[in-house]
């Protein structure tokens, strides 16, 4: 099947990267002689017919934007058959050969269906910054993410010395502890608490307290989202120590922020894959980054394998935080 029209949309939470990722699949997608129609608010907007042209002047000056041009949406009702017949009809009238869809584990479900009910060529690249998907060692948006942690912890680390507190800051990543284990890590944190693994608070309090007899004078706790929030937790510490505890959520500066050169270049190596995919003729696939080269993998089986949670970087922090 010869492309000549293909569709683009970023669909559920944005994720720093996804501009950039837009402007590649659109050159990409021109500089083969096809057309690009980009879809905004994700599959609500399909199933609302929000189509516009993109042309090379469209993406221009986007690269270093976080956000998404075409903004985005969450859509329960492309999980419903009327909802997703919706999405088929708009791409239809709008002679649509396949489709790009920018996005993390709901948005892939939703190409999924495309894909195995009505039979429309997708091609899904990770858009998300929790990096919760296991076929790709890393999603576009979560380096941003966790650089924009790393900021924070940074300088609530310098205050905190100066008061000789605890911080607990909480980072997201729905039920994956990826942001947490990564910006722990790097930004020095004593202890992350992370959904993969129970935590026991005696277990925290000795560490404090062991921290604090080789002479440190403050503490960075990272909790992950789908743990609790901080201020449940630094509540919970609050109650078994003597010293001061303050909470912080990072909150949704993660989603923001012109996006890393990791990011950029994962953008560009995700867009200019996903549409040499199409133009071969390929579909129902994902685009991921494995061992540094940019793969693809049947999308069914992408988004059916379970994220495996990283304990040996785990253990790392287990032997360099004291």
């Amino acid at each position: 099947m010869t492309m000549k029209r293909i569709g683009l949309l970023t669909s559920g939470g944005d994720a720093p990267g996804m501009n950039a990722a837009i402007r590649a699949v659109v050159r990409t997608a021109i500089y083969y002689g096809m057309e690009v129609y980009g879809i905004e608010r994700g599959y609500a907007g399909l199933m609302d017919d929000e189509f516009v042209r993109l042309e090379m002047r469209s993406v221009s000056d986007i690269v270093h934007r976080g956000g998404t041009k075409l903004r985005t949406a969450r859509c329960m009702e492309m999980f419903t058959k009327e909802g997703q017949q919706r999405a088929v009809d708009a791409l239809e009238r709008h002679g649509i050969d396949g489709l790009v869809v920018i996005g993390g584990d709901g948005s892939f479900r939703g190409a999924k269906a495309l894909t195995e009910g009505y039979g429309i060529p997708t091609i899904g690249i990770p858009g998300t910054i929790d990096n919760d998907l296991e076929y790709t060692d890393y999603t576009l948006g979560f380096d941003t993410a966790v650089n924009t942690c790393i900021e924070v912890i940074n300088k609530l680390r310098d205050t905190m010395n100066s008061h000789e507190r605890i911080s607990v800051v909480e980072v997201m990543g729905r039920h994956c502890g990826d942001i947490a284990l990564y910006a722990g890590i790097t930004s020095g944190a004593e202890i992350i608490i992370v959904p993969e693994i129970p935590y026991d608070m005696d277990d925290v309090v000795m560490r404090i307290n062991r921290s604090r007899e080789n002479g440190k004078h403050s503490n960075i706790i990272v909790v992950a989202e789908g743990v609790m929030s901080a201020e449940q937790f630094a509540k919970q510490l609050q109650e078994v120590t003597t010293y001061s505890v303050r909470s912080t959520n990072i909150g949704h500066i993660q989603r923001g922020g012109s996006p890393s050169m990791a990011d950029r270049m994962l953008a560009a190596q995700f867009g200019n894959k996903a549409v040499r995919l199409l133009k071969d003729g390929i579909g129902n696939r994902v685009v991921g980054i494995h061992k540094n080269e940019i793969i693809d993998m049947d999308i069914i089986e992408a988004v059916s394998m379970k994220k495996k949670f990283n304990y040996e970087l785990y253990e790392t922090l287990q032997m360099i935080s004291m």
